[in-house]
Protein backbone atom coordinates (compact mmCIF):
# COMPACT_ATOMS: atom_id res chain seq x y z
CA UNK A 1 0.00 0.00 0.00
CA UNK A 2 1.32 3.19 -1.05
CA UNK A 3 1.35 6.38 1.86
CA UNK A 4 -0.42 9.32 0.31
CA UNK A 5 2.34 12.26 0.46
CA UNK A 6 0.16 15.29 0.76
CA UNK A 7 3.23 17.65 -0.93
CA UNK A 8 2.15 15.50 -3.85
CA UNK A 9 -1.08 17.61 -3.73
CA UNK A 10 1.02 21.07 -4.22
CA UNK A 11 3.13 20.36 -7.05
CA UNK A 12 5.91 19.22 -5.59
CA UNK A 13 6.19 22.05 -3.31
CA UNK A 14 5.84 22.85 -0.14
CA UNK A 15 2.23 24.61 -0.22
CA UNK A 16 1.70 28.36 1.14
CA UNK A 17 0.45 28.95 4.95
CA UNK A 18 -1.11 31.88 6.49
CA UNK A 19 1.10 33.64 8.53
CA UNK A 20 -2.45 34.66 10.71
CA UNK A 21 -4.48 31.90 10.89
CA UNK A 22 -1.49 28.81 9.78
CA UNK A 23 -4.35 27.63 7.01
CA UNK A 24 -3.16 26.05 3.60
CA UNK A 25 -3.14 28.10 0.88
CA UNK A 26 -4.05 27.21 -2.78
CA UNK A 27 -1.48 27.92 -5.15
CA UNK A 28 -2.59 31.41 -6.43
CA UNK A 29 -4.62 31.95 -3.64
CA UNK A 30 -1.89 33.69 -1.95
CA UNK A 31 -2.22 36.98 -0.81
CA UNK A 32 1.25 39.08 -0.04
CA UNK A 33 2.27 42.16 1.46
CA UNK A 34 5.58 43.84 3.19
CA UNK A 35 5.54 44.51 6.48
CA UNK A 36 8.76 46.84 8.22
CA UNK A 37 10.03 44.87 10.44
CA UNK A 38 13.73 45.25 12.26
CA UNK A 39 14.50 41.89 13.19
CA UNK A 40 14.52 41.04 9.28
CA UNK A 41 17.44 40.45 7.38
CA UNK A 42 18.38 38.54 3.91
CA UNK A 43 20.88 36.19 2.90
CA UNK A 44 21.48 37.70 -0.46
CA UNK A 45 19.20 40.74 -0.82
CA UNK A 46 20.43 43.14 1.28
CA UNK A 47 17.84 45.45 -0.10
CA UNK A 48 14.98 43.81 2.02
CA UNK A 49 16.60 44.01 4.70
CA UNK A 50 13.95 45.62 7.46
CA UNK A 51 10.94 44.51 5.71
CA UNK A 52 9.30 40.83 5.58
CA UNK A 53 7.04 39.38 3.61
CA UNK A 54 3.67 38.36 4.83
CA UNK A 55 1.47 35.50 3.43
CA UNK A 56 -2.36 35.36 3.92
CA UNK A 57 -5.24 33.27 3.22
CA UNK A 58 -7.11 36.53 2.63
CA UNK A 59 -7.11 40.31 1.95
CA UNK A 60 -8.49 40.42 5.43
CA UNK A 61 -5.78 38.11 6.74
CA UNK A 62 -3.21 39.96 5.08
CA UNK A 63 -4.62 43.01 6.09
CA UNK A 64 -4.69 42.25 9.98
CA UNK A 65 -0.73 41.10 9.93
CA UNK A 66 -0.24 44.43 7.83
CA UNK A 67 -1.97 46.48 11.06
CA UNK A 68 -0.02 44.05 13.78
CA UNK A 69 3.68 44.98 12.34
CA UNK A 70 2.48 48.63 12.27
CA UNK A 71 1.88 48.62 15.97
CA UNK A 72 5.18 46.84 16.39
CA UNK A 73 8.50 49.25 17.06
CA UNK A 74 11.19 49.40 14.57
CA UNK A 75 14.13 48.84 16.57
CA UNK A 76 17.31 50.30 14.57
CA UNK A 77 19.78 48.23 16.82
CA UNK A 78 18.04 45.15 16.04
CA UNK A 79 18.52 45.80 12.58
CA UNK A 80 21.78 46.46 12.91
CA UNK A 81 23.12 43.77 15.16
CA UNK A 82 21.18 41.32 12.26
CA UNK A 83 23.32 42.86 9.63
CA UNK A 84 26.27 42.89 12.14
CA UNK A 85 25.76 38.93 12.54
CA UNK A 86 25.09 38.08 8.86
CA UNK A 87 28.38 40.16 8.20
CA UNK A 88 30.20 37.83 10.64
CA UNK A 89 29.00 34.73 9.52
CA UNK A 90 30.05 35.40 5.89
CA UNK A 91 33.16 36.71 7.25
CA UNK A 92 34.23 33.16 9.78
CA UNK A 93 34.02 36.08 12.47
CA UNK A 94 36.90 37.52 11.94
CA UNK A 95 36.23 41.46 10.65
CA UNK A 96 38.02 44.79 12.17
CA UNK A 97 36.11 47.49 12.98
CA UNK A 98 36.71 49.10 10.36
CA UNK A 99 35.82 45.71 7.53
CA UNK A 100 32.81 45.42 9.94
CA UNK A 101 31.78 49.05 9.14
CA UNK A 102 32.85 48.41 5.31
CA UNK A 103 30.46 45.03 5.49
CA UNK A 104 27.72 45.79 7.04
CA UNK A 105 27.36 49.99 5.98
CA UNK A 106 27.02 51.08 9.54
CA UNK A 107 28.77 53.88 11.04
CA UNK A 108 31.14 53.19 14.14
CA UNK A 109 28.42 54.46 16.81
CA UNK A 110 25.88 52.29 14.54
CA UNK A 111 27.65 49.22 15.79
CA UNK A 112 28.64 50.24 18.85
CA UNK A 113 24.77 50.76 19.82
CA UNK A 114 23.87 47.19 17.82
CA UNK A 115 26.02 45.37 19.92
CA UNK A 116 24.85 46.78 23.55
CA UNK A 117 21.04 46.23 22.36
CA UNK A 118 22.41 42.97 21.69
CA UNK A 119 24.09 42.14 24.84
CA UNK A 120 21.39 43.85 26.63
CA UNK A 121 19.13 41.15 25.95
CA UNK A 122 20.33 38.47 27.85
CA UNK A 123 21.13 40.83 31.11
CA UNK A 124 17.21 41.64 31.11
CA UNK A 125 16.38 37.86 31.17
CA UNK A 126 19.02 37.38 33.44
CA UNK A 127 17.51 40.08 35.82
CA UNK A 128 13.87 38.65 35.32
CA UNK A 129 15.30 35.04 36.38
CA UNK A 130 17.03 36.42 39.29
CA UNK A 131 13.99 38.10 40.70
CA UNK A 132 11.60 35.02 40.12
CA UNK A 133 9.81 36.31 37.86
CA UNK A 134 10.85 33.82 34.66
CA UNK A 135 11.83 30.33 34.55
CA UNK A 136 15.29 29.36 32.65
Amino acid sequence: MDAHDPVDDFGGGLPELCDLCGAIVVEGGEVFDLVPDSSSVFADRCEFDGWRLVTGCSREHVDMLVEEYRRRPFVDEEQWAARIERALERHGGDLSADRLAEATGLARHEIDRAVAWRNARPRRWRGRCDNGTASP
